[in-house]
């Protein structure tokens, strides 16, 4: 299989918290985030720090919105 973006980034997002799992030639890490706004802002920025291009977002309802705003 080819790789098609080298940097990118998983989210399992709850109604409490966002496991995310960032994938670069550099690293493989996985962290997780509480839903209240400080902790979605850092969530952002460790993404973006880590150059990641694209993201793939699993949630329920509408726990989505609020990070989706942010990105």
């Amino acid at each position: 299989m080819d790789v098609v973006y080298t940097h990118v980034c998983g989210l399992d997002v709850h109604k409490k918290n966002v496991v995310a799992c960032v994938i670069t030639p550099e690293i493989k890490e996985i962290r997780t985030f509480s839903t209240m706004t400080d902790d979605l802002i850092l969530l952002v920025d460790w993404i973006k720090n880590n150059g990641c291009t694209h993201v793939a977002m699993e949630s329920t309802a509408s726990f989505w919105k609020p990070i989706y705003n942010l990105l």
